[in-house]
């Protein structure tokens, strides 16, 4: 019976999503291209043998558009016989990228895969894909509608309406962002990140890093997302929700190399993880952030494991209200969660974010020797994919 093992993880810096940040002269395509390169290099692997590039990218148009994987896999020098195809399950969209290489793997389609994912925001902006000469379009159409009165809802309404249900204060939620920027800044400090990181343009740590954040200085931020229409539709919301406990909009890129044991031993390289468990849920599209804690649940009883059995969780940090409440759903041992910082802090490029948790929980099980890794996102639309990865 064949498995699905990871022999490499690696990821860019993370950059700033906008004009100015390290990578906003980088086209989205050579960004994505770096990862796959720096893959095949580090592993001394003939490009000519991947059967399949698999890659997330959530705004596809314009730069990002005409399946931009393919794109990159050229960029990257790999022969014109390897494929490429672009996925898009909004933010778990390389984390996706990641299950159906281990699928195809283990199912015998492939024997060598790349499972990737990118972002460029600062030259193709969150929420481009949805507009139509400059307008916002009716992604939902009229059947979406029917079913939820008012349509669906920005995903920073959901983080406040998750932070009303579940009774978060302004200042929890501000504790664990500034508790991230702290882990992110420690990581870098200690050299965590060192064996990750395929430089782009001489960026040596993750740009949105604040140090020196501090409870206080997030507390003076204004709320994000607060417009008194939305009482209308939900009842009054006591506005919590800002750029300081949310994620920054970043650019980046990351990517796994996904083979069986056994092609690895011939290779001589050694599998540093087995893909144990996937899944993917849906979950109420208006709170649309939830879907992480019914995921969760059944990636741990699809693998026959309890949450106690995990020894790192990676729970993408969207928002601090969102992984407040999957652990406060959970139970899981915040001293667990996000040990090296999370989105808040490390950067969220939508595209190349479950890729980056893959890489990131890869290196804390080797770090501290753990057996079993979790890891879960959040996702547009109310879908939420968790995996679980075994270290080898």
């Amino acid at each position: 019976m064949r498995d699905a093992v990871i022999v490499d993880a690696v990821r860019t810096p993370i950059a700033k999503g906008k004009p100015g940040g390290a990578y906003h002269q980088v086209h989205p395509v050579d960004l994505h291209a770096y990862v796959l390169r720096a893959l095949a290099e580090r592993n001394r692997l003939d490009p000519g043998e991947i059967d399949d590039v698999i890659g997330g990218i959530v705004g596809q148009v314009g730069e990002q558009s005409t399946n931009a994987t393919r794109l990159a896999a050229l960029a990257a020098g790999f022969p014109e016989s390897v494929p490429g195809v672009t996925v898009d399950r909004q933010c778990g969209s390389s984390q996706q990228a990641l299950s159906f290489a281990a699928q195809g793997v283990i199912a015998g389609s492939y024997d060598l895969v790349i499972a990737s994912g990118a972002e460029s925001m600062s030259r193709v902006p969150i929420g481009s894909s949805a507009l139509v000469d400059g307008a916002r379009a009716d992604v939902g159409g009229p059947g979406v509608e029917r079913r939820y009165p008012g349509g669906l809802i920005p995903q920073g309404i959901a983080a406040e309406l998750i932070a009303r249900q579940w009774g978060f204060s302004r200042a929890q939620l501000d504790e664990f962002s500034a508790t991230s920027h702290q882990r992110a800044a420690d990581a870098w400090k200690q050299g965590h990140f060192d064996a990750q990181i395929t430089p782009v343009n001489d960026l040596a740590v993750d740009e949105t890093i604040r140090p020196g954040t501090t409870v206080e200085i997030l507390g003076g931020l204004r709320p994000a997302f607060a417009h008194p229409s939305w009482a209308e539709r939900f009842g009054e919301i006591d506005w919590k929700v800002t750029a300081g406990n949310s994620s920054p909009v970043n650019d980046g890129a990351a990517g796994l190399l996904v083979t069986t044991g056994e092609i690895a031993e011939r290779h001589g390289w050694r599998p540093r993880a087995r893909v144990h468990t996937v899944t993917a849920v849906g979950d109420d599209p208006i709170m649309m952030l939830t879907g992480i804690i019914p995921a969760t649940a059944k990636v741990l009883a699809r693998a026959g494991l309890g949450i106690g059995d995990i020894d790192a969780f990676e729970v993408n940090e969207a928002f601090a209200s969102v992984v407040l409440a999957w652990q406060a759903e959970t139970g899981a041992d915040p001293a667990k969660v996000n040990v090296d910082g999370g989105a808040i802090a490390l950067g969220h490029p939508l595209g190349a974010s479950g890729a980056r948790l893959a890489t990131t929980l890869l290196g804390v099980l080797e770090r501290t020797g753990g057996r079993y890794g979790l890891q879960t996102m959040c996702e547009a639309g109310g879908t939420a994919n968790a995996t679980i990865i075994e270290r080898l």
